[in-house]
């Protein structure tokens, strides 16, 4: 288990490190860490800074910026590389790619909670060519095929 990971506070201005909202929250809240207000046109992205970095040390975990639900069903602010990976040994600062899908503009204000950070367990299994896979029911069969209900 991940019990502790090192922050780097780069921003002196930022008022709040990450935190957890609620005691059953699985993400950080990660704020825009921005002198001004950013206008972000419909159909654009921009790269965000956070003010942080961290080093999570254990080659058994790793990061991932996600979206926040509302500002993406509700404003269609999501990231524009849809999940941001950050590796173990990653040291620099936490970005995030934010993407205005939406026909609106949207303001981006200083220090606005943009995205969130969450921890994940990393396996790496060796991997085993084989000629075939053992037959299931469902096979190869893909998108839809389990059917609707």
């Amino acid at each position: 288990m991940l019990k502790k990971v090192k922050v780097k506070i780069i921003d002196s201005h930022l008022k709040e490190i990450p935190k957890y909202a609620t005691s059953g929250s699985a993400g950080l809240d990660l704020r825009a860490s921005i002198d001004k207000s950013i206008i972000l046109k419909p159909n654009s992205t921009e790269l965000i800074k956070t003010g942080l970095s961290i080093f999570i040390e254990d080659e058994n975990y790793a990061a991932m910026i996600l979206p926040r639900s509302g500002l993406g069903h509700r404003d269609g602010i999501v990231l524009g590389n849809l999940v941001g990976l950050i590796d173990s040994d990653y040291q620099g600062d936490l970005m995030i790619s934010c993407w205005n899908r939406s026909d609106n503009d949207f303001e981006i204000k200083p220090y606005d909670r943009l995205a969130q950070l969450i921890f994940v367990n990393i396996s790496r299994p060796q991997l085993d060519i084989v000629e075939d896979f053992k037959k299931t029911e469902r096979g190869s069969q893909g998108f839809g095929s389990s059917g609707k209900k």
